[in-house]
């Protein structure tokens, strides 16, 4: 079991030679099988899942499931809880009350798979899961692939439309960011602040600014890092004053942007 700061999900890793016998989960679970083979039974017929797949399960939807053979396999699984997933659904347009259901129990899409990793990833890596803009991001994009490609879930378009006259609310979300980058933010919040829906905001946003709120607020936040090594500040303060979790952090963007580090820079304007 992996610590998750976003309420209503869950995340854990196995890697185990284990045969699991029948058994349910009230959450809807993806997952990306990245070691052996497995044969298991569900209730959409019988499932072989070998590395590389992803896998999935219903809330509900009884299962078993053992190895292929003594080497066991290993995965990584997400547990979503029904309301959220449900809230995700209707944000994208599905009539309410949203009946969201998995198709298919294995899945073999690289991109998804990819999608799944990023998630995963933002939700149990300790330096991305402080940063809530960063892991809310990954997470909600799963989420909104995993219904408009693997559910049965039929999607209207009126919240597509929606984000034509929302130049205005976006602009309130960005000028947020750009008053103080320091400050924590939420999607959740943004998209309050904004009078949007996730979906909404998260679209808008890349239209308007041709990044993501994560993605962009970093950017402001290397700016104003910027500034104050240019003042003399000593990095650990220039780090924690522009809002970064540690110097490591700063140092790693930082470099990404300029191609240089920190130090180097401050070396330089000096």
């Amino acid at each position: 079991m992996h610590r998750c700061t976003v309420a209503g999900v869950q995340a854990t890793t196995a890697d185990t030679t284990r045969s699991f016998a029948r058994h349910s989960h009230d959450t809807f679970g993806i997952g990306v099988m990245w070691r052996g083979a497995q044969r298991s039974a569900s209730g959409r017929g019988p499932v072989e899942a070998r590395a590389g797949d992803v896998i999935t399960v219903n809330p509900g939807e009884v299962h078993d499931g053992r190895a292929f053979d003594e080497r066991g396999r290993a995965w990584h699984m997400l547990y979503f809880e029904p309301s959220v997933v449900h809230d995700v659904a209707l944000e994208l347009g599905a009539a309410a009350p949203a009946a969201v259901e998995l198709e298919r129990p294995v899945l073999r899409d690289d991109g998804f798979a990819a999608c799944f990793k990023r998630a995963f990833a933002a939700a149990t890596n300790a330096a991305a899961s402080s940063d809530a803009l960063a892991c809310e991001e990954a997470l909600y994009a799963l989420m909104a692939e995993c219904v408009r490609s693997h559910t049965t879930v039929r999607l209207h378009a009126s919240a597509h439309a929606a984000i034509d006259g929302a130049v205005a609310s976006i602009e309130h979300a960005k000028a947020r960011i750009d008053d103080d980058p320091c400050q924590p933010v939420t999607l959740a919040s943004l998209a309050l602040d904004a009078g949007l829906s996730r979906f909404q905001l998260l679209r808008g946003f890349v239209r308007a600014t041709g990044l993501p709120p994560h993605a962009y607020l970093i950017q402001r936040r290397i700016a104003l890092a910027r500034r104050l090594i240019e003042r003399g500040l000593p990095l650990a303060d220039a780090a924690a004053s522009a809002g970064f979790a540690d110097q490591s952090h700063m140092t790693r963007a930082f470099a990404r942007a300029f191609g240089v580090t920190p130090a180097q820079y401050a070396g330089a304007v000096r």
